[in-house]
């Protein structure tokens, strides 16, 4: 299935329909011990991350369309066995906090990082407190965000805009504490979207031309998986080493060997968004961004 970026547009007007519906929370496991979190209240949730400290699972609902400054975005609280512990445990509704759209999440040193339109913003991992922002000068639609070896997080930017039109922003940053450095930034990155930091690199997935790349420390790339109609959203490494990658093209999330093969591990998943991992109990955590749910499916 091919995605245009008017059709993609489509797709999200839907969604917030379907995020005013729903009744009283519902949680239910199949045969394969994979738990689908539905009925909850999540409205278009984007992303899903382990907080390994508190062993919960943190989801960032956008709540409106990716690039709407409307301050409602909000991030919830999951346990582990599927329960909402708190819809709204950081809501941009609050007084204290701004929250627009929210993206994709990372824990560094203490601090929840979230990506948020133009800004990344700081919360305290414990409380939900806020803790500060970075805005990314220029930036049009920043999406994912990694923890990086020696301090701070890597952030990308999709580069694009609210037509889901290329912006010509698409971006690899670094950002550490009020000071950030460009990785790497070229029009004709493909829309870059999930970003890990791995031993080898940093590996970074897009949507809009469906590859695979990995980056060094200077920004030079050596391509993995490429371009194809994946439409890549989320990655994340298993605590062995296996690689995951989410694909809205083709409704699943893939094990990636090391040589760039690709095999679909969860099928079925349509629109799975900024995938998590529970590396504990060897899970990836699915945001399903069209139907506001969470998957929490066991690897093998």
């Amino acid at each position: 299935m091919n995605v245009s970026s008017h059709s993609l547009s489509r797709v999200v007007f839907l969604c917030l329909g379907v995020a005013a519906c729903g009744g009283g929370q519902d949680t239910g496991a199949d045969a394969s011990g994979a738990i689908t979190v539905a009925n909850a209240g999540f409205a278009t949730p984007e992303s899903v991350l382990h907080d390994e400290s508190a062993d919960v699972y943190l989801v960032s609902n956008i709540n409106g369309m990716p690039l709407g400054e409307d301050d409602n975005g909000f991030i919830s609280r999951v346990s582990p066995e599927g329960e909402v512990l708190e819809l709204k445990w950081i809501d941009g509704a609050a007084a204290d906090v701004t929250l627009n759209a929210p993206k994709g999440m990372a824990i560094a040193d203490g601090t929840l990082y979230v990506a948020d339109i133009d800004c990344v913003r700081r919360f305290d991992q414990s409380s939900g407190a806020p803790a500060g922002e970075f805005c990314v000068p220029g930036a049009s639609f920043l999406n994912d965000v990694a923890p990086a070896p020696g301090g701070g997080v890597y952030v990308t930017d999709t580069g694009l805009d609210a037509s889901f039109s290329p912006s010509g922003t698409d971006a690899v940053y670094r950002i550490v504490g009020d000071q950030f450095a460009t990785v790497v930034a070229a029009s004709g990155l493909g829309a870059p979207n999930g970003i890990i930091a791995t031993d080898e690199g940093i590996l970074v997935v897009t949507f809009m031309s469906g590859e695979v790349f990995r980056l060094d420390a200077d920004g030079g790339r050596t391509s993995l998986v490429g371009g194809g109609e994946g439409q890549f959203d989320g990655v994340g490494e298993l605590a062995d080493g296996r690689v995951l990658v989410s694909s809205w093209g083709n409704s699943c999330v893939y094990l990636m060997d090391e040589a760039g093969a690709l095999e679909c591990a969860v099928a079925g998943v349509e629109a799975p968004a900024d995938i998590g991992v529970d590396r504990t109990r060897n899970r990836v955590l699915i945001p399903l961004f069209n139907a506001n749910e969470v998957r929490i499916e066991p690897m093998g």
